[in-house]
This record gives structure tokens, sequence and C-alpha cells, in this order.
């Protein structure tokens, strides 16, 4: 996993890993909606090639049947499946790479979920690179340029890339031929590197050489070195040639056995283990087709790497024979006790990096037999098992959700010596740091911040954990009271960006020296940098996931590290800050009137309007949650645990794909005790209404109370940045017939809770030590939800409203919305609104009816609650705000008739600057 960095000064480590102080390196910055970083701490950088036509048949028949759509999501499982760059190839005798090339990238950049990550361009065709290069967003890379056609026409394409902003790969090849040796690699990359940086003035950062990796194991000797030359030319590039990064194609390396997985397998993980530490950086690898380096069976390890670093004049010969006996073979997980025989300390250490708790007892009161003092126990021997946890999961060997088991058993064996502890007063525990988290006033979402917490604990921070809705004055008075070192702030509701500005403010004028941490779904770099880090002199960082939460409170703690972290940060807030500002000022935006005049159009004549079969309020409750079992989207479940993928394929991941299916067993067996048990309620409300649109951007709904005859009006908002061509500018009124064409339209409203019982439960485990299972009980609980309120649309879809009544759709088909009409949400990215819930809730009554309330902040509790509305029409669709101007927000505060002030707060993530 790649780590943040703050700084362009960065110390270049050797390929040993250690330091060379006084040399500093520019790292390799990439981007596509999300910066990609690439420094000498940062983990091998996978790029996906499943969207190169050489590479994928399926891709290449998709484009040319010209199925882009298909094609795109051939780039999302490249994205969900980890691929940290896409290789984008449409070199093909029977396509239009030129066009295939412009109008595949235009569509990745409507797609945020691929778009987030860094583009490849990759052709050997000039004509297709500079095309790409005109339309990709963010910083790609261009694979490749080489001095194939002599140095004219290299330096010709490098100065032109250099222009378009991109980074570069370097075949090693020129006028003779491709590098086929160790001294032809050296001879390439030193003449292309002088070439580019002397006479181009290329950032050397910004290059990155494909120094040819060619099949070993042919039987040729020619080819016996192919794969230690490659190695050891990696070692001179890194060495010789500061600041460029290695890449090349793995699978190469192999080719000689393919149909023979096992041993491929073991020839990439090889082959990469000794690149990777020689200094290759980032490469092509089909993750289906790698092993882990520790997991190769002895034996065929030796054979391989006998091969791979050409140690034996019959390698060859012995891995072909050994290979017979390992075709078709599979690893198979046993239970297996002999760990229990090994020495008291390893078998402390076994079972937290395991998450095993059976014998964690047993083994805590022996070494508290052998120890001085009981807080030796867990000074040594269970911080010694914790930090080969850190380790572990800082090298991505271990993944979140074995983290937060291995916490488990830290936690049970911590209880059992606390009653010894403090029988003895002079025990003091020695901590790294105490660290308050809270998810902060008005906001009740507490996943991450509680795994952001497991994680940080098992690396010996104290934390002090204030829970949800919690008010600035309470995490001031309690981060004085107790001395923190940190204060972690979490919030998914937009509402939480606010409060974390005022708490940032609130802490400078009250002079905090401690540094500040922000986390949470709707928090960003951006924001943090452009909002929050501007009203606070100390330390502001964004933590996006929680395996960054180590290495920042770390480096933020650490006295040898912080004051240097702190000013990276600043300094790199500072350029953000500017370079936010410039670009915001090269956006083109409309007046609200323009907008609307850009408005979308529907003839209304021509369009079919269906009536309710059943308008007005139905509840439901005491429901059968076994009815939405299979409506369960569970990929974003494992997205919650850090684990990347889209489900099933994440389960046969080859990197995650073990960790993924316990994850999934472990939810299987909670998830059947609360279905079989009932332990979580479920209810829901939903209604059916007469509608126009009114005043453009207006929804006018009609109800009766009783006798009495009544309207509501629901404020939507416009796109106001100016579109390309035709393209108009989306409110959600437009999908509402208008009043004066004299058609009666219709609007739903709903809400959904499967959040009854969760915090109770989640108490309960977190009295028994098991932080597993309380974040658990919470993902499930999230994911009940969200399938209630896919159940519940499909309901009116067929029967209440009735204007689908012959859908008949997949549960994969209904998780890609492919069914008529949408159901958006006030606070997501159509209507970021928070503030049309009031109206939602007094117009459904859903806190007198189903006991859903409403923070003061307007986030749902229980925390496991969907809202929104129900547009049945065809041509409705999801669409981005993106960025208003300050006459809408005006405009807006009048039709609400609040103050702009208010409307402000409440916008303000989408206001333009």
């Amino acid at each position: 996993m790649l780590e943040e960095i703050n700084s362009d000064e960065i110390k270049r480590k050797d390929s040993s890993g250690l330091e060379n102080p006084g040399e500093a390196v520019r790292p390799l910055k990439l981007s596509g909606l999300e910066p990609l970083v690439i420094t000498p701490n940062s983990n091998f950088v996978n790029v996906g090639e499943r969207t190169n036509v050489a590479g994928s048949k399926k891709f290449l028949r998709l484009i040319k049947e010209e199925k882009f759509d298909e094609a795109l999501e051939v780039a999302r499982d490249q994205v969900d499946g980890g691929a940290q760059i896409i290789d984008v190839n449409m070199d093909d005798g029977l396509i239009e790479g030129k066009e295939a090339m412009v109008k595949f990238l235009n569509l990745v950049v409507a797609e945020p979920d691929i778009a987030r990550v860094p583009i490849m361009i990759d052709s050997s065709k000039w004509e297709i690179i500079e095309a790409g290069l005109q339309v990709v967003q963010g910083k790609c890379v261009v694979n490749s340029i080489s001095l194939k056609e002599g140095e004219e026409e290299f330096l010709s394409h490098a100065r032109k890339i250099r222009r378009y902003g991109a980074a570069v790969i370097v075949m090693a090849f020129d006028e003779v031929g491709q590098a086929d040796n160790y001294e032809r690699r050296v001879e390439i990359a030193k003449r292309s590197y002088d070439l580019l940086v002397n006479k181009v003035k290329f950032p050397p950062e910004d290059i990155i050489f494909d120094l040819n990796i060619f099949p070993v194991g042919t039987g040729m000797d020619e080819h016996k070195r192919n794969a230690i030359d490659f190695i050891e030319g990696t070692r001179w590039v890194k060495e010789n040639l500061p600041h460029c990064s290695v890449s090349g194609g793995v699978s190469n390396v192999s080719f000689s056995f393919r149909g023979n997985n096992p041993v491929r397998e073991a020839m990439h993980s090889v082959f990469l283990y000794h690149a990777i530490k020689a200094g290759m950086n980032m490469g092509i690898v089909n993750p289906a087709l790698l092993d882990v380096y520790d997991n190769i069976p002895k034996d065929l390890l030796e054979h391989v790497e006998d091969v791979i670093l050409d140690r034996r004049e019959d390698a060859t010969e012995r891995l072909l024979s050994f290979a017979e006996n390992v075709v078709g073979t599979k690893r198979e997980n046993k239970v297996d006790l002999s760990w229990r025989e090994n020495p008291l300390q390893d078998r402390i250490t076994h079972a937290l990096v395991k998450g095993i708790d059976a014998y964690i007892i047993e083994d805590i009161e022996a070494a508290r037999l052998e120890a001085d003092k009981p807080i030796e126990v867990i000074e040594g021997n269970l911080m010694i098992g914790m930090n080969v946890v850190g380790d572990l999961f800082g090298s991505g060997k271990m993944f979140l959700p074995q983290v937060v088991k291995s916490a488990r058993v830290m936690k049970k064996a911590v209880a059992y010596l606390l009653p010894y502890i403090e029988a003895d007063k002079s025990n003091k525990r020695q901590s790294a740091g105490k660290v308050l988290m809270a998810t902060v006033k008005g906001d009740v979402h507490d996943i991450g911040k509680n795994i952001v917490s497991v994680v940080l604990g098992c690396n010996n921070y104290e934390i002090i954990d204030l829970g949800v809705m919690v008010p600035p004055e309470k995490i001031i008075e309690t981060a004085k009271a107790e001395n923190v070192d940190a204060i972690g702030l979490s919030g998914l509701i937009t509402p939480s960006l606010d409060e974390m500005v005022f708490l940032a403010k609130e802490m400078q004028r009250q002079n905090f020296e401690v540094p500040l941490l922000i986390g949470g779904a709707t928090t960003s770099k951006a924001h943090t940098a452009v909002k929050i880090d501007p009203q606070y002199h100390h330390a502001v960082a964004h933590v996006n996931d929680a395996s960054r939460a180590v290495t920042v409170v770390g480096d933020l703690l650490k006295e040898t590290t912080r004051e240097k972290y702190k000013s990276d940060l600043k300094a790199e807030y500072d350029k953000f800050r500017a370079n936010f500002k410039k670009r915001s000022k090269v956006k083109s935006f409309l007046n609200i009137s323009q907008a609307r005049r850009n408005k979308y159009k529907i003839d209304w004549q021509k369009t079919s309007i269906c009536k309710p079969h059943k308008p007005g309020v139905q509840i439901l409750e005491e429901f059968d949650l076994k009815k939405l079992e299979k409506y369960i989207d569970w990929s974003p479940f494992f997205r919650s645990w850090d684990l990347h993928g889209r489900y099933p394929n994440i389960l046969k991941d080859e990197k995650v794909g073990e960790q993924a299916q316990i994850l999934f067993d472990d939810a299987q067996v909670l998830l059947k005790r609360i279905l079989d048990n009932k332990l979580l309620k479920a209810k829901a409300i939903f209604g059916i209404f007469e509608a126009n649109s009114v005043n453009d951007d207006d929804i006018e709904v009609r109800y009766k109370e009783g006798s009495e005859e009544k309207t509501k009006l629901f404020r939507t908002l416009r796109q106001q940045l100016k579109k390309h061509g035709e393209k108009p500018n989306f409110a959600l009124a437009d999908f509402i017939a208008p009043k004066e064409t004299g058609i009666q339209d219709y609007l739903g409203f709903f809400c959904v809770s499967t959040g009854f019982g969760t915090q109770e439960l989640a108490s309960e485990f977190e009295k028994n030590h098991d932080d597993y299972n309380s974040i658990m009980i919470k993902a499930l609980a999230d994911r009940l939800a969200e399938a209630f309120a896919e159940y519940l649309h499909k309901q009116v879809r067929t029967e209440d409203w009735g204007y689908a009544p012959d859908e008949n759709l997949s549960n994969e088909e209904l998780i890609k919305e492919t069914y008529k009409g949408i159901r958006p949400a006030p606070g997501y990215p159509a209507c970021p609104d928070h503030l049309e819930k009031l109206n939602i809730w007094e117009l459904l009554k859903v806190e007198e009816k189903i006991g859903v309330k409403l923070t003061e902040s307007l986030a749902m509790w229980p925390a496991a609650s969907v809202s929104g509305y129900y547009f049945a029409n065809p041509e409705a669709r999801y669409f981005g705000l993106g960025k208003i101007k300050e006459d809408q927000v005006k405009d807006f505060a009048e039709r609400k008739g609040i103050s702009l002030k208010k409307a402000e707060k409440w916008l303000n993530p989408n206001i333009a600057d």
C-alpha cells in the first residue's frame, strides 16, 4: 500500500533498504482523480493490463464490437482488483486505434471510480499516444518511447510528452535492437537518461525504464541470464540514474512454462522478490499468477531460484523435470496445532498474528509466572508479537480484518493481566502516545473510526474513544484533562466537515499544540488542505485509510520526525491550496439563470406517466430480515474492511482472496445469528404523492392531513458548470412534469432502517473485548439497510406504484441500477442539501411512525438507515451537482427562507471559490 508523502525531499534508500543520508530522492507523482505518489518506501505498484487489446481477448472483442460500456467494466474490475495504474492499448489491425483510444479515455473520465487511478497510454504509434495525451486527465504515463528510430525522433517525442506533463516509459531499445544482456541494458539506459535529462530537461523522476523481461528456462544457453541481467540492470539504474523508476511485464519471465500455473506463480514471485529488492518498483503482473514468496514449498523454491538466478548449469533441466510433479497441485490450509509445541514467545506471537484466542490465557499465565512483574508481559511478550503484526500489516502481508482479530487476542490478554497489574501500584505501562478519537457533533457513523482506534491500539497507543455525536466542547475539555498527544476526528456526512473546521478554529483560539487528524468518508485531502489546515497552526493531517494511521501518527509524535513532518505537511498543503485555486479559476460557470435555460428538457406530451396503485403513506413494521439476504451488495462490505475488489470475484483474488473468504465466512456466521434470533429490527415508511415541478427548480408535493389538502415544496439544486456541446445542466426537478403542462406527475419518499438493536449488540461485544464482531455487526447492519432500500424500491416499482410491473432483474442488475427510475438521497451528489430531510420527516412523520430520528446535523439514528426520493420517469438519471456559484446559494437561501450563512453552511463543499 502506498504511503502518502509530504515533501519532494525524501531520503533515498539503497537496495538493502538503508537510508543514504544527504541524497534526496524526488518521487514519481502520477494522478487520476487521486494522487499516486511512488517513493522508495512505497510497495510495488501494480499496472492492470486487461484494458490492453493485446493483453485481454475479452477487451479486444468488446472494442472491436464497439461495446464500450462493457469495456469500461473491464477497467472497473481492474481498479476494484487493486490495479493502481491501468494500461490502455488499442493497437490492433482491425481497430481504428486513435478513435478508439480517444473514445475510451473520454468515457473513463466520466467514471470516478475508474478515473481515480492514473492512466498508462500504451501504443507503438505516436499519433495514438498524442491523441490520448490530449484527452486524458491528471498526470499519466506514456508507454513508450525508445531510441529505435534514432535520437531525433526520440527527442521530439520526449519534448512533446514533457509539454503535456506526462511521465514516460523508456524501452531498452535502440537503432541496433533490443537490449538482451546486462551491458546493453546499461548502455541504452544511460544514453536515454542523458538525452532526456540534459537535452530535454525531462524531470528524472518522471522517467521509467523498461529493461526488457525475457523468458528463462527455454533450454537455450543465451537465455539463461535473462532474469539475472534484468535484476542487475535494475540495480545499476537505481544506483546510477537518480530518481528513475523501473518497470516491466513480469509474466514474460515464465513464458516457457505456460500451462503450468503453480510453477509460473512461483517464478513470478521469485523474480519479483529479487527484482524489487534491486529497485524495480512497478510493473504489469497478473495477480492470479502470483504466489506469496514465503508460501512457496522449499523444494519448488530451490528449483525456481536456480533458474531465475542462473545458479546451476543444469537448472532448467532440473526444473523441467520437477515441474511434472507440481502440475495442477493445490496448497491447502489444514488445522495445524504443531505451533503449540513451540517456545512460549513464539506461541504468543503466533496467536496474535493468526488472531487465535483459544489458548492465549493459558500462554499469558505462563508468561506472567516467568516475569518479575505482570506489566512486563504486556511490554515484553505481547508487544513483541504486536510488533510482528505491525510489520506484516505495514508491508502488505496482513490485512485489516486480521489486525482487528489480533487486537481481540491482545485485549483478552490485557484484560486477564489487569487485576494483577492493579494489585501492584508500581506498575505503569509506557504507551507510544495518547490519542483522542471522536465522531463529531451530529454524526453517528463510527466504523472507520473504530478500525483506526484498533489499529493504533495494536501499536501501543492509548486510545480515548469518545464515541459518536461528540460536541466540540467535550473534545476540547477531554483533550486537556487527559493531556492527549493527538486528536482524531471522524465524519461521514457533509455537515461534519463544518464541525471539523470549527474545532480547528477553536483549538487555534485556545493555543493547542497537538496534531489534528482528519478522516471519514466525506473528508478529503482537498477539504483538509483548503478548509481546515489554514485554521490551525499545528499539524493537520488527512488520514484516508486505517493502514496510514500508524505511520502518520508515528511521524507526528516521534521527536526525531515530528518537526520536519509538520513543516513538510504544511508546505504540501500550502502548495495544494495554491494549485487548487488555480484549477478553480480555469473552470467556467453559468449564472443560475443561464443554467436554468440549459435545463434537461423532456417532451411531456409524449411521456407516459403511471398513476400509483397505492398512493399515500405505508408503514412496514416487524419486517422479516430474511427477505433481505438475497438483496445484499457485498462489495462495499469488503471495502469497509479495506479489502478492495468486487464480490464475488474478490473471494478468488490472489492477493486478498483468502482473507476475504475468511471475513465473508465470519460475516455469514454472524448474519445467521442475526436472522435466526431476530437480533436486529427492521422498519420502513414510504409514500407516493401527487407532484409537479414549479419555478424551474422546485417540486410541489400535494398531500392530505386529515381532511385538509396541503402542499409542500421540495427545493432542488442545479448544475452550473459550463458544459460542452449540447449537454444540459441537470436538476432533479427536471424529471417531474412542470405544473404549467397540466399533466399530473408523482414523487415518492422513503426511509428504511435495520439499525434497531445494533448499538446494544456492539456494546456487548466490546464488553467482551471483541472489537472484531463489534465492527462486524455495524457493517452488517449497514449492508442490510442498503438491501432493505433495494428491496423496497423494487416493491414500489413493481407493485405499490407499479410503473414497472414486468420487471425481472437479478441482484447483480439491481446493484448496477439497470431498473427504471432513481432513488437519490439528500446529502448525496445529485441533492447534497441535507435540509430536505426535514421535509421528508415532516411529510411522512418518520420519527413518530418508525422511530428513526435526525440529529442536529441531520444524520439518521440508528446509523444503519437510508432515506430518499423515488423518481419514476424513465429519463431520470443520477448526476453530480458539482460546484455551484454564489448566485445560486443566494437564490437557494431565498427559496428556502433561510439565512445566507445557513445556506452556505449546508452547501459548503459544493460552493465554488
